[in-house]
């Protein structure tokens, strides 16, 4: 099964950025790709940004598309989500998680079978 841990998160003021990582390990039995999910108290969790391990498709929710972009170090199996121009809404618990299989609904949360522990991203006004 594969392991996956964030890094990156923190508080940020209002039109700054972070750069959040997710690092991949384990072995599994198959591997499409990493999404990142985001999500607040009393709320459902988020679709944020994926991106395939072995294609150049990328995927973004709508709230991100172009502030957000979702990068990919595949010798490393590192996935990273550099965040540009945060407000205070983009303020949650940011998760990445794993893709085993090819699918086209990398915005499900159904897709993924692993998920980090989250990095804690505030953005304060």
């Amino acid at each position: 099964q594969v392991q996956l841990v964030e890094s990156g998160g923190g508080l940020v003021q209002v039109g700054g950025s972070l750069r959040l990582s997710c690092a991949a390990s384990g072995r599994a039995r198959s591997s499409y790709g990493v999404g990142w999910f985001r999500q607040t108290p009393g709320k459902e969790r988020s679709f944020v940004a994926a991106i395939p391990w072995s294609r150049d498709a990328l995927y973004y929710g709508d709230s991100v598309k172009g502030r957000f972009t979702i990068s990919k170090d595949q010798a490393n199996k590192t996935v990273y989500l550099q965040m540009n121009d945060l407000r205070p809404e983009d303020t949650a618990l940011y998760y990445c998680a794993h893709a085993p299989l090819r699918t086209l609904y990398l915005k499900h949360q159904s897709s993924y079978d692993s998920w980090g522990q989250g990095t804690q991203v505030t953005v304060s006004s």
